[in-house]
This record gives structure tokens, C-alpha cells and sequence, in this order.
């Protein structure tokens, strides 16, 4: 029991020696630390949406009649999804924008307040193969028919390297 004691004072005694080691760094100092900006998430979806429907007010009569409505029932989202958000400088900014293409990135940026642009991206490699969104729908009604057109799947919806910015205006 007397050993146990010593090595937990000794444990402790380490510790708070390790603590009292801390000591604040120095804004010199500190400007030569770096480390990693932004923010990674990954999400496995699985969304149910029990429906969604469209109705037609502007032909409805006076007493609340007619019009039409579609309703898509059963709707499922799932799959993987990946993204990193990044804080973009002008210069960055520029320079992402140019290589995914966009032809003029100077005139996107000049309707911005002039600051940081935030950059969410896709990455190409994080989602393997057969793992991509998958959203469908299991029926489509019209009105209050219970008669169904059908249904709806849009399978491997494959969002890898979609990049989108976001800055204020």
C-alpha cells in the first residue's frame, strides 16, 4: 500500500513539476510558431424528408378552390460528403478562383467588401468510388390522388473538387 502512495506522490510531483514548466511566449516569439488554418468536416447523410409540396395559389378562386398542388413523398438524402473550409485572402482567392477556371475571379472579388472570402471545398480524394449523395423519391402525387406518377432516384451524385466562396457585399 506504502508503494502505491509513493507513486502516486511521485506521479503527482511530476505533474505539477511539468505545470509549473509552462511560461507565456512572447508575441516575437509567437510570430515564428505556424500551424494548419482551417476546418475539415465529413458527414455520413442520412436525411428523411417525409414530403414536399408545391401548390398553385394564383389559381385559386375565392372560396379557396381549385389551383393544384404536386407533392414528392418519401424523400431520402444519404452518402458521404467531405469539405474544407478555408479563410482565402484577395490573393488566394485569386489565385483558387483562376485554377478551377473561372474566368474573370478579379470581377467576382471586386463585389465583395474588399476583405476574406470564405472557400468551402470538396476534396477529390476524401469520398472513395460507390460512396457519393444518393436522394430519391418514393412517390410523386398529384393533388389528393393517392394514384402515384412514379418515383425518382438520382443515385452517385459525385461532388468531388466542387468548390464554392462565400464573402460578404
Amino acid at each position: 500500500m506504502q508503494i502505491i502512495k509513493t507513486a502516486v506522490a511521485a506521479a503527482l510531483a511530476t505533474l505539477a513539476f511539468s505545470a509549473s514548466a509552462m511560461t507565456p511566449i512572447q508575441d516575437a516569439e509567437l510570430s515564428t510558431v505556424s500551424g494548419q488554418d482551417g476546418v475539415s468536416i465529413a458527414a455520413n447523410l442520412n436525411i428523411k424528408i417525409d414530403s414536399f409540396v408545391y401548390t398553385d395559389t394564383d389559381a385559386l378562386d375565392a372560396n379557396g378552390l381549385g389551383g393544384g398542388s404536386v407533392s414528392f413523398n418519401g424523400i431520402k438524402v444519404n452518402g458521404l460528403i467531405a469539405a474544407n473550409i478555408d479563410i482565402l485572402s484577395k490573393a488566394s482567392f485569386l489565385t483558387a478562383a483562376g485554377a478551377a477556371g473561372v474566368t474573370d475571379p478579379g470581377s467576382f472579388y471586386s463585389k465583395a467588401t474588399g476583405g476574406d472570402v470564405v472557400q468551402i471545398a470538396i476534396p477529390s480524394t476524401v469520398v472513395a468510388d460507390g460512396h457519393y449523395l444518393n436522394v430519391s423519391v418514393d412517390s410523386i402525387k398529384m393533388g389528393n390522388n393517392a394514384a402515384s406518377f412514379g418515383s425518382v432516384a438520382l443515385n452517385q451524385i459525385d461532388m468531388r473538387g466542387t468548390t464554392v466562396w462565400i464573402f460578404a457585399h
